[in-house]
């Protein structure tokens, strides 16, 4: 890795060495599509990894400058580590929904897969491994801002495996590996592999599709959010800073926490200025309420990379590249990783099938 520092978001890091091949697992994903291209443009070589479980599409921008191995992140060809210098892990399940729909996959992908991939950078000398956890960890803990000390006690399936994960990387350690955790919050914003079923993204396409943003228990839940542009280059911050400050850490990458009341109030006032009437509507609470908030202290002060992307700008991004007439987008079913995963249980019904094409 080369010696000469620079500034990145704040941050003193080191300089991005062009000879530099980063192993990007999960990076055809919704955050994925969005990290590779600013690697690139930050001068590493890339090879993707990645099942391509919802298509290649959303590397088409640049499918000519990387590497891409289609593989599953539970069997990762050794190949796959030929020339490797650090590894980004954005692979698995992403959300509760699709964690609890086959919840033997989601410890398979999220949990034993990546204890498997660190290892693996151990058995071969790759350092520096940046994994991508989630907030959801401090979901269910009493009222308050919960920052990286807190002692989690994760109750749903996807949140444990994610929490196995992190234990096991950080034991790792010990062998040699430089684990960075990143619990990011819930991510908003457009991508080429585009999400309608993460709460800004969706209050977006409610707003474009039915006029009508409904609000379960009155949206006073508390939620730590962060854009996909701030998520990704939170990775680049984690890769790129020196081992001796990163080591073993964990941070909380999050923009703000919101009420689920203000989102859908900015995504309204954002849709109305195009000519469309947006309404708010009051309904009954969700049998599952996640209500919970973050502090994004220790990434600034540590890392010295600080989230500048708010929901406004987000939400005005996301109006800027769909078509609000364009159903058909909107409602594809590859928008929404649950209804996917449906759709594919029902030509695989079997869970050993199911399996395979996860």
């Amino acid at each position: 890795m080369a010696v000469a520092c620079e500034r990145f978001n704040g941050l003193a890091s080191t300089a991005p060495d062009p000879d530099q091949l980063i192993l990007v697992a999960g990076g055809a994903g919704y955050i994925g599509s969005i990290l590779v291209p600013r690697l690139l443009d930050r001068g590493y070589r890339v090879r993707v990894l990645d099942r391509l479980y919802f298509g290649p599409e959303s590397l088409a921008a640049v499918d000519d400058r990387i590497d891409l191995v289609v593989a599953d992140v539970r069997e990762i060809p050794d190949a796959a580590f030929d020339g490797v210098d650090g590894v980004i892990n954005l692979a698995g399940l992403s959300n509760d929904p699709t964690a609890e729909f086959n919840p033997e996959a989601n410890w398979q992908m999220n949990a034993i897969a990546t204890e498997t991939l660190g290892q693996a950078c151990v058995s071969r000398g790759i350092e520096r491994y940046v994994f991508a956890s989630s907030c959801s960890l401090y979901d269910g803990m009493p009222p308050g801002m919960h920052g990286e000390d807190a002692v989690v006690q994760p109750r749903a399936a996807y949140a444990t495996s994610k929490r196995y994960g992190e234990e096991r990387l950080l034991e790792l350690a010990d062998e040699g590996l430089c684990p960075v955790i990143l619990r990011n919050g819930t991510v908003y914003g457009w991508s080429p592999r585009m999400r309608f079923d993460l709460v800004v993204n969706t209050f977006v396409k409610d707003a474009l599709l039915s006029g009508t943003l409904k609000l379960h228990g009155g949206g006073w839940m508390w939620r730590p959010l962060v854009d996909i542009r701030d998520c990704a280059d939170a990775m680049i911050a984690g890769y790129e800073a020196p081992a001796e400050t990163v080591r073993g850490e964990i941070f909380n990458v999050v923009h703000s926490n919101y009420q689920i009341r203000e989102l859908a109030m900015i995504v309204a006032g954002s849709v109305q200025l195009t000519g469309r009437s947006v309404a708010l509507e009051e309904v009954g609470e969700l049998k599952l309420t996640r209500n919970y908030e973050c502090a994004n202290a220790k990434l600034s002060t540590t890392l010295g990379f600080i989230p500048r992307h708010s929901v406004l700008d987000a939400v005005t991004d996301i109006l800027e590249h769909v078509d609000p007439d364009d159903r058909v987008s909107l409602t594809d079913p590859r928008a929404y990783n649950i209804r996917w995963l449906e759709l594919l249980h029902a030509v695989k019904p079997t869970v050993e099938s199911f399996a395979s094409v996860l």
